[in-house]
């Protein structure tokens, strides 16, 4: 099987090629010789069951790969914004606050000037 990146999703034939060799008894189209149809339709009920198996697991790790990157860029984004609301509505805040402090200031300067006089 090559070598693929974490998030690749497999393609069947990729599975496939992980299911064992068949054995020496067994036909040339993969199942044993059967004696009957009956046998022959569990084998393959059998051969279907471990293929889906095989993709369900190599799926799983994918999604999960995948579903935590894209859980983290979410993350990474929606921090970013908040962080920048936050610092936006601090700086407001701050402004505000130095604005009155200021304008409470220079009104006790000016009474104290006018007093003075």
């Amino acid at each position: 099987m090559s070598t693929q990146s974490p998030d690749a999703i497999p393609v069947l034939t990729q599975v496939i090629d992980l299911l064992p060799p068949p054995s020496s008894a067994t036909h040339p189209s993969g199942l044993a010789a059967a004696a009957s149809p009956e046998s022959a339709k569990e084998e393959w009920a059998n051969i279907e069951r471990t293929i889906n198996d095989r993709v369900l697991l190599q799926l799983q790790g994918r999604i999960d790969f995948m579903l935590e990157r894209r859980l983290r860029e979410s993350l990474d984004e929606a921090m970013q914004k908040v962080t920048q609301d936050l610092v936006g509505e601090i700086r407001r805040g701050l402004e505000s606050a130095l604005r009155d402090v200021i304008a409470h200031a220079v009104a006790q300067e000016v009474a104290r000037m006018q007093a003075s006089e």
